[in-house]
Parts: structure tokens; C-alpha cells; sequence
């Protein structure tokens, strides 16, 4: 079981471990892994790149050589010139990567017997199938004249399905004898069995080359070739023995030998294989998973991986060789598998509290005869809000702990808005355990210093066979119920149940209702009180619900806010109100759209993007759009929000504080708010007629506003005698049932050509 009750129904981490070992083991031990390691090992090449010792120099048969001397295969004169001028200007070996297994021609064919007969130091090429199978079947040996006085090496290799070698074999057998390869005969190295692997990080550029045709000419500096090594060639690929250099790119055949050579000059490789680095895995993996904190497991896997990444390339340059993604493959699986687990954890816990909240509750398998038990704080939400940042889960604690009392090791699901929720032994007498838990609340509860008086109720739902979201959502019901009644507690009424299904699930139908064009917007007109004109309107989100009919915006629009849900809405409504505004003023009409815009969303980095992004693609000017911030009281010091209202601003976009006169909407608010309007709350405005007090709250707060070069938008005109006192007190823009009730875009339009006409008449 996993902390907090939650099922755990996940592999052990031990078998994880094995598991996760026994399977990469055979991928690497089929060659899965190796494309892989050879793609970093490039990588690492890259980073430390050195040239050749310049002891070797290959003679190129190259494209000039086949254009100045004919061409291939050449008459066996040619390669009796070379061995001749190059044996006179003093090359220590000569080897051939061309193979001579048949007689031609007699004449040349004597010339070139006898240049190997008085150079002394020529080597011929065994060809093999492998580096590992000995050579068999037909011969491949050199012509009986040749190598007759000649060495013999072994030219054998073996390449993968990109045409590259990664190793070389020290020698390679050939009728009971070891013959040396030709990397070994260029470094110096005796015959013996085995392979080893090619340092690619030499550069393959830095090696002397001379043209085959000025070697044959005798066009060459003496000096390049004296007490050299000479590897002789093809490297142009109208002959072919081209083979490709990982890092590099398609190469002559000899350059692999040559690089072989370097490899073994600097000196003896060293291959650990990957079983190593795969142990050193298997015991970081070990280790982390069974850190607790998911930092620390963090720390544990990273530096596994750095030290997998970095090490190899500190090998590499001593030449020693070990494979590292079987390891890498051990470390980012388990790592992967623990964090998805971690997030799915995650899921099912309170962000904050770090309570299981109800999703874990759901995964919880707890018997269907327990008792369910919902505590709700009534006043959860204004106590947050009157608490400094970051104190909510010292809230949290104190109501934990209160309601822990008698049974510290109850399991407490905690969910949105003060909600708490518990199993029970069904056959407890909750009366007495209720009213117990109810009574310690009477006592304020200390949070940052500073008392709070918390309002709790209870609901029961006795042990049934229906859904765990049902029973839950019953005993919900039945503590709002007892809120409602001024009871403490009370039990389940099944005929709640349909409204507290369709209060757990509306955010998620909402969501879908957006989707499904069942949420529409109205326009409620806003009217300019100097000139008598309609100037602009109000976009406000209307849902009709297939089943329920019209859901009231203060019910889903509030709830939205509450749980973080606002953004898809707004974006919704924004889109249509823009497209509707592009569309009255492409008609001539100037025309205004205001929309309603959650505080929450001030913390949104991409929010202003898309509102320029919404305006351009509609081509309505940013003036005419007015963003109406609501809940204010969520501004408060906060820097982030602030910037990004003066993004928007400087963007061209009006700012409206909404409902002024309410909650903590103040001078102060309007000394540090950039907004153009204020928009002072129905409230004041419709008790104006018969309340002196409000009157003048709505005269000083035009007086204040246009004193500060600011707009005033009265909302909640629904009487004449208020529209003549605005028109008095010159307010700017007037809104209410009395100017027009929220219309379709139809509907509005129709308005603005009736009051266009009756202007002009």
C-alpha cells in the first residue's frame, strides 16, 4: 500500500529492477544496443579530434592516377615502378591493399616480381571474409611469383549494413598460421589473436597522401617517403574499396587500415565491453529508486546519466572503450517508470496539502459497507482569502488535525473549496462522533498568527452498493443540506443526488459544451449618455444545457473561477465578441466590445499573444476591445499581474475595473492599476433613487475617476430617473435593463440600424 490508503497496484521497484535488467541484457546481448554506442562514440569523437602521427603515407591511386596512367587495373609494370621509386627514396615498408592472385601479363608480370625481390620490405594482402573466420575455400592468396619474396598480411574485414568497420583483428588465421593484419604490420605490432577497436577521433584528412601517377613519375620530395611506412591504395571510387568512416563520410579502404595503425601506435586499446558501465547502472538505479523524496531520486538519476555521458569521453582518449547505452537505457527506464509513477501519484494527491484528494479516494477499493463522512468549511474560501500568501496548508493542517482527534490514523481525501472527506466503520453511532468533531471547531483555529473562526458541517452517506462518486457526492449534498437548516450534520436524502452528480461533473460538461457549440455569448448594449448612442456592449458567456436547460452564468462562470477552468471560456468568449466587433465595424458603426476577464488568467505568460494575435486575425483595432478585470481582491501585490496588465495595455487594449466600489476595489486599486474605465457596481447604482449614502458613493467615484482622466461605465441601470441622474452627474456610459438586455448578435445589430435611423431622422 502507498502512503494515504491509495491501492498500489504497480510491479514491486525490485522486480522493476530485474525486470528492466533481464530485458535490456538481451537486447544488447542480440546487438540492438550497438547502433547506439557506435552513434556516440561518434558524437564523442567530435569533441576530441587529433591527427595522425604522419609515420604512415598512403600512395592514392586516385582519380588524377587513373587519368595520367590509364585505366584500372593497370599493366603490373606500373605497381613495379612504384615499388622501385619507392624503395629507392627510402620507405621503410610497402604494402599493397590491391591483391595480385593471377598471373597477366609475363612480361609485367616479372618486372613487378623482381621489384619485390630487390626491395625487400614489400607486403601483399591476404583477402578473408571476416576478421574473426579464418580464410578458407578457393585461395586468396598473392600469384606464387609475388610473394615469393614478400610479406604477407591480412587485408580482412568486417563491415555493418552502413559499410562501416568499427574493429580490426590483430591477425587473422590462415592455414594454421597466424598472418598479421595490415594495422599491425603498419604499427609494428606482432601477429596474435583478437581485434580492437578503431579510433575514429584521428582525423583521416591529417594523414600524407601523395597521387600514385607522381609517385610513378618519380614527381615527388624523397623526403616524404624516407624511413616511412607506405600503405598503396585505391581511393577513387571508379575502382570501388570504399568503406564509410563513421564522422567522417565514405573513404578509401587503406585509410581504415592506416587509421588502425594510429590506433595501435598510440597504444594498446582496451575494450571494456558494456557489462561495466551496465553494473554501475544497475547500482545507481538500485539506489535511486528507493530514495523517498523525488529530489533526491532526481539528483541520483542525473548524475548517473552525467557520469555515463562525460566518463566515456575521458576513456576515449586513453583508448579505452566501454559501451554505455545498455546503462543509459537501465538509468532513463527506471527513472521514467519511477517519475510517471511519481506524476500519477501526483494525481491523486492535493497539490498543496499533500492530502489524497478524491480521485484517490475513487482508487482506494475501500468496502462498500464503510460509512462515507464529508466534513465542509463553509467559510474556507473567504478564510483563504483573508490569509497571507502560501498559508493554506497551515489551514489545511489545523482542520486535519481536529478532525484526526480520537482517530489519528483516519485517512483524510481532501477536495476543492474545504472539502473533507473519510470511511467509517457503518455501524459507529455518528450522532455522538459527529457532535464531538463539531465542538472542537468552536474554537478558532490559529494560522499565521492570526485567530480564524471556522464554519464546518457534516453529511453521512450509510454504506451502499452504488458508485463511490455517487455515495460521495450524497453525503456532499447532506452537509450543504445541514448548512442550509442550521443543522451540524446530517444523513444522505436520495432525492438530492441528480444536483450533486451535476455538481461534481459540471466543469468537465462545460468544457465539453464548448466544444459542442452549447455555449453561445449575449450582448448587452452599453449606451454613450452624452450623445444617446449605442457605443459598445458586453460579451457575456450564455449555456444552454441539453437536458437542464439554461444554466445561470453565476453558477458555472463562478465555478470555472473557482477551480482554475476560466481560461477555455475566455478564450471562447473572446473570440466570438472580437469576431462579432470586426464585423459591426466593417459596417461603419463604431463600436466597442467589452469581456469579462478573470484575474487568474493574469498569470497566463501566452494570454496577451493571443489576444494580439485574436485582434490582427480579425483586424479589429485593440481600442475597441475592453478587458473588465474581476475579482480585484486577487491583484493584491501582485507584481506578475500588474506587468502583464500593463502589457496589455500597452498593446492598446482598455482595462475596466469592474464592480468598483466593492470587495477591495479603492484608491488604492486605482493608483496601481493602469486602467482607462471604471465601472462602478450595480449595487450602487440602482439604490441611487431612493438611497442618499449611494447616490453619493456613485457621484464622488465620477468625480474621482474623471479626475484622473478615466471613463465611468454605471452598470444596473434599470430606471429612467437613474439614467437622468447619470446624464446629472456626467457619467459616461450607461448599462441595464433599461438600455437593453442581453441580445444576440442579430438581435444587436438590428438595434444599432433601428438607432442609426432614428439619429439620422
Amino acid at each position: 500500500m502507498l502512503k494515504h490508503g491509495i491501492r498500489n497496484k504497480e510491479m514491486p521497484t525490485v522486480r522493476l529492477l530485474m525486470w528492466t535488467a533481464l530485458v535490456i541484457a538481451f537486447l544488447t546481448a542480440i546487438g540492438l544496443t550497438e547502433p547506439l554506442d557506435q552513434f556516440l562514440r561518434t558524437s564523442r569523437n567530435h569533441l576530441h579530434p587529433h591527427a595522425a602521427s604522419g609515420d604512415i603515407v598512403l600512395v592514392s591511386i586516385d582519380d588524377q592516377s587513373l587519368a595520367s596512367l590509364g585505366r584500372w587495373p593497370w599493366p603490373r609494370r606500373q605497381h613495379a615502378r612504384l615499388v622501385d621509386n619507392l624503395s629507392a627514396a627510402g620507405a621503410k615498408k610497402i604494402l599493397f591493399d590491391i591483391t595480385f592472385e593471377s598471373a597477366s601479363n609475363p612480361v609485367d608480370d616479372a618486372l613487378l616480381a623482381k621489384a619485390i625481390e630487390q626491395s625487400k620490405r614489400v607486403t601483399l594482402a591476404l583477402r578473408g571474409p571476416s576478421t574473426t573466420d579464418p580464410i578458407g575455400g578457393r585461395s586468396y592468396e598473392p600469384f606464387a611469383a609475388f610473394k615469393r619474396h614478400a610479406q604477407l598480411g591480412s587485408i580482412a574485414v568486417t563491415y555493418n549494413f552502413q559499410n562501416s568497420v568499427w574493429n580490426l583483428p590483430y591477425a587473422t588465421s590462415w592455414k594454421g598460421a597466424q598472418v598479421p593484419s595490415y594495422s599491425a604490420i603498419l604499427s609494428g605490432q606482432p601477429p596474435k589473436n583478437g581485434e580492437y577497436p578503431i579510433d575514429y577521433s584521428i582525423n583521416p584528412q591529417t594523414v600524407p597522401a601523395i597521387s600514385a601517377s607522381a609517385v610513378v613519375q618519380s614527381k615527388f620530395d624523397p623526403r616524404v617517403f624516407a624511413g616511412k611506412s607506405v600503405i598503396i591504395g585505391p581511393t577513387s571510387e571508379v575502382i570501388g574499396d570504399q568503406y564509410y568512416l563513421p564522422g567522417v563520410g565514405k573513404m578509401g579502404g587503406a585509410y581504415i587500415h592506416i587509421l588502425g595503425a594510429e590506433t595501435l601506435k598510440a597504444g594498446k586499446p582496451i575494450v571494456l565491453g558494456w557489462v561495466p558501465a551496465f553494473l554501475l547502472a544497475l547500482g545507481v538505479a538500485a539506489f535511486g529508486a528507493f530514495r523517498q523524496r523525488q529530489i533526491q531520486r532526481n539528483l541520483v538519476f542525473a548524475a548517473g546519466v552525467s557520469v555515463l555521458l562525460a566518463a566515456p569521453l575521458l576513456l576515449d582518449a586513453r583508448l579505452i572503450f566501454v559501451d554505455v547505452v545498455p546503462a543509459l537505457a537501465m538509468i532513463v527506464n527506471i527513472w521514467g517508470v519511477l517519475a510517471w509513477r511519481n506524476l500519477k501519484k501526483r494525481g491523486l494527491v492535493n497539490a498543496v496539502s499533500g492530502l489524497p484528494n478524491l480521485s484517490a479516494l475513487r482508487a482506494s477499493g475501500s468496502s462498500r459497507d464503510q460509512a462515507i463522512i464529508a466534513c465542509r468549511v463553509l467559510n474556507y474560501e473567504e478564510v483563504l482569502a483573508s490569509l497571507p500568501p502560501d498559508s493554506e496548508r497551515q489551514l489545511v493542517e489545523q482542520v486535519v488535525a481536529r478532525l484526526k482527534v480520537g482517530s489519528n490514523n483516519r485517512i483524510l481525501y481532501q477536495g476543492d473549496a474545504g472539502i473533507f472527506v473519510w470511511f467509517e466503520d457503518a455501524k459507529l453511532p455518528f450522532s455522538h462522533h459527529i457532535e464531538a468533531l463539531g465542538a472542537l471547531f468552536r474554537k478558532a483555529a490559529r494560522v499565521g498568527g492570526l485567530p480564524i473562526d471556522l464554519a464546518v458541517t457534516f453529511g453521512v452517506e450509510i454504506g451502499s452498493s452504488r458508485s463511490l462518486q455517487n455515495r460521495v457526492a450524497s453525503a456532499l449534498v447532506a452537509a450543504e443540506e445541514a448548512a442550509h437548516d442550521g443543522l451540524k450534520w446530517k444523513y444522505h436524502d436520495p432525492d438530492t443526488l441528480q444536483d450533486a452528480s451535476w455538481k461534481l461533473s459540471m466543469l468537465s460538461e462545460l468544457d465539453e459544451a464548448i466544444d459542442r457549440n452549447e455555449v453561445g455569448v449575449a450582448y448587452q448594449p452599453k449606451l454613450d449618455i452624452k450623445t444617446r448612442k449605442i457605443v459598445g456592449a458586453e460579451a457575456l458567456a450564455r449555456w444552454t444545457h441539453p437536458v437542464k436547460g439554461p444554466i445561470a452564468a453565476s453558477e458555472f462562470v463562478a465555478a470555472a473561477e473557482q477551480h482554475d477552468r476560466i481560461g477555455k471560456l475566455t478564450d471562447f468568449v473572446l473570440e466570438k465578441a472580437v469576431a462579432a466587433a470586426a464585423a459591426l465595424n466593417k459596417r461603419g458603426e463604431h463600436f466597442e466590445i467589452a469581456v469579462n476577464l478573470s484575474a487568474r488568467l493574469l498569470t497566463d505568460k501566452g494570454f496577451t499573444l493571443r489576444v494580439a494575435a485574436l485582434l490582427a486575425r480579425h483586424r479589429l483595432d485593440a481600442g475597441l476591445l475592453t478587458l473588465e478585470l474581476t475579482e480585484t481582491a486577487a491583484l493584491a501585490d501582485d507584481g506578475e499581474s500588474l506587468e502583464m496588465i500593463t502589457r496589455l495595455r500597452e498593446l492598446g487594449v482598455g482595462i475596466s475595473i469592474d464592480d468598483y466600489g466593492t470587495g477591495l476595489s479603492t484608491l488604492d486599486y486605482l493608483k496601481k492599476i493602469p486602467a482607462n474605465e471604471i465601472k462602478i457596481d450595480q449595487s450602487f447604482v440602482k439604490g441611487m433613487v431612493d438611497n442618499r449614502s449611494d447616490r453619493l458613493m456613485v457621484q464622488s467615484t465620477i468625480g474621482l475617476a474623471h479626475s484622473l482622466g478615466r471613463k465611468v461605465v454605471a452598470e444596473g441601470v434599470e430606471q429612467r430617473e437613474i439614467l437622468d441622474l447619470l446624464v446629472e452627474m456626467e457619467c459616461d456610459v450607461a448599462q441595464g435593463f433599461s438600455i437593453g438586455r442581453p441580445m444576440s448578435l442579430d438581435s444587436l445589430t438590428k438595434r444599432l440600424a433601428s438607432d442609426r435611423k432614428r439619429h439620422v431622422a
